[in-house]
């Protein structure tokens, strides 16, 4: 077993479950990872001979309930929640929680990230909890009326964009969310002009970013950028250049 071979032969299907929101296949592959990145991390800590067999331990009840191991837990389960959340899926949440409870019990890796996306928290504080909200309601297909509706889906964009940069699935979350974002920014301009601030201005401005045929982080942060006016989102100035830093090609 070479450990990066083994990592990458894991995270494929992984991978492919996140970005088509399959929950079936999540939940086949979603220990195996589990298994891989701990015995990775505890190679790099203190190196050990391989096992005689070349199969990846498994992990102990310990071992699940660890901190490390619910960290990589959280991280796989939020991007599944989240690709799944933009396809308005919530039969795929539903699916993967009762196969996890029933196989890990209700404390299994990455059941507090999935409760960030069934609980209702009316005073959001952290990214996580931003997410989990903004997930929900997409889940449940709780549409913001028109006069609002650009504004929530440019605050969801943010805060998925955000979380994405910091997962390991971030090219995973990225092209649904770009997809996602598209789909938004289109309706807006189709249905929700007569909502936007200074319309002269920023439509044109809008349209050309929807211009760009790549559904990618350029894009995305491209489209947060020039949307931003139009529903009245003032960024500071560090956030602007953080966005055209990421939009630039």
């Amino acid at each position: 077993m070479t450990d990066m071979t083994e990592l990458q032969k894991r995270k494929v299907p992984l991978n492919q479950a996140v970005v088509y929101v399959d929950p079936q296949a999540f939940i086949a592959n979603f220990v195996g990872w589990l298994e891989i990145t701990t015995y990775i991390a505890a190679q790099r800590v203190q190196p050990t001979p391989a096992p005689n067999d070349g199969v990846t331990p498994s992990l102990s009840a310990a071992q699940m309930q660890s901190q490390s191991v619910e960290r990589v837990g959280n991280d796989a389960i939020f991007a599944f929640c989240m690709t799944a959340s933009l396809q308005g899926d919530k039969s795929a949440v539903d699916a993967v929680e009762t196969a996890l409870v029933g196989s890990l019990g209700e404390s299994f890796p990455g059941s507090a990230g999935l409760r960030h996306f069934r609980e209702t928290n009316d005073a959001p504080a952290t990214l996580d909890e931003f997410v989990g909200q903004a997930g929900k309601k997409l889940l449940a297909g709780d549409i913001a009326p028109p006069p609002l509706r650009a504004k929530e889906n440019w605050n969801t964009g943010v805060r998925f964009f955000e979380k994405a940069r910091t997962s390991n699935f971030i090219h995973e979350i990225v092209y649904p969310l770009a997809k996602w974002a598209r789909a938004r920014g289109t309706d807006a301009l189709e249905h929700g002009v007569a909502f936007f601030q200074h319309i002269e201005d920023n439509v044109p401005i809008l349209r050309e970013a929807m211009d760009d045929p790549r559904n990618d982080q350029s894009f995305i942060a491209n489209y947060l950028l020039k949307m931003a006016p139009a529903v009245d989102m003032e960024l500071n100035d560090e956030y602007q250049g953080l966005l055209r830093s990421i939009a630039r090609r």
